[in-house]
């Protein structure tokens, strides 16, 4: 079987330094009024960001609970929000209203029957060049993308 780390299904590093923090989950003025006009609580503020920061990042929403606690305490300290504050989604309703909202802002087209189709259509091309199933999976990921 092929390992993940051979494949390019994104995750987060387990040691991330202070200058990637910044650079990849500071949210800016525009990204923090956005989430603010979009939710109505701290939790779901601070959930919001992080689904649109992971997002931007990796290109694919994590489950809450596998965020770095590292990243979540960075981007509640740069939103000021109060200490203690956790990402929290009540009704996998709302987690699936702001993953709409990301993809909105972000400008990307969800829709899983063309995304198969692309994959398929990609694996069964480079099948005949290529036979490792982690070369298959990143085509397949990079053309779907």
């Amino acid at each position: 079987m092929t390992s993940i780390e051979r494949t390019a299904y994104p995750r987060f590093k387990r040691l991330i330094t202070a200058h990637e923090l910044y650079l990849f989950f500071s949210p800016t003025r525009d990204e923090l009024q956005w989430a603010a006009d979009a939710t109505d609580g701290d939790e779901h503020l601070l959930a919001l960001l992080l689904m649109l920061k992971s997002y931007q990042h990796m290109g694919c929403f994590p489950a809450l609970e596998d965020v770095p606690e590292q990243v979540v305490e960075f981007v509640r300290r740069q939103v000021e929000l109060p200490e203690g504050t956790l990402p929290l989604y009540r009704a996998e309703r709302t987690a699936k209203h702001h993953r709409g909202l990301v993809r909105k802002k972000v400008g990307v087209k969800y829709d899983q029957s063309e995304a198969r189709r692309i994959a398929e259509r990609s694996i069964r091309k480079e099948a005949a060049a290529k036979n490792r199933p982690a070369d298959l999976i990143n085509i397949a990921l990079e053309k779907v993308v």
